[in-house]
């Protein structure tokens, strides 16, 4: 894979899990606001955009475990710490959404 092509799987990364990320930061609203069906399925959604996100890593891996060299792009970097922090952020909205519906 040439620099173009590491780049361009690091927006869509970033894309992904930028979505996954607006979609959890929604789903607390949703909970906040008492409409938990909403905030499961902003959840769900997340976890759809998520896997997307994934999905692009994979190849990536995939790519450089069989022995192909790929070329460095801080786009791609930051596309990881973007789903790296987005998977965090998933753990920690499915614990304040579950306070949220006890609270309920």
């Amino acid at each position: 894979m040439n620099r173009e092509e590491v780049t361009l799987l690091g927006f869509e990364i970033v894309a992904y899990a930028g979505d996954a990320r607006s979609k959890l930061l929604a789903a607390l609203k949703a909970a906040e606001e008492g409409d938990f069906a909403k905030a499961d399925t902003l959840v769900e959604e997340a976890g759809t955009c998520i896997a997307l996100a994934h999905k692009a890593q994979t190849s990536l891996l995939t790519k450089e475990a069989a022995g192909e060299d790929l070329s460095y792009s801080v786009t791609l970097m930051h596309g990881q710490d973007h789903l790296m922090t987005t998977l965090l952020l998933k753990d920690l909205m499915h614990h304040l959404i579950e306070l949220y519906k006890r609270g309920a």
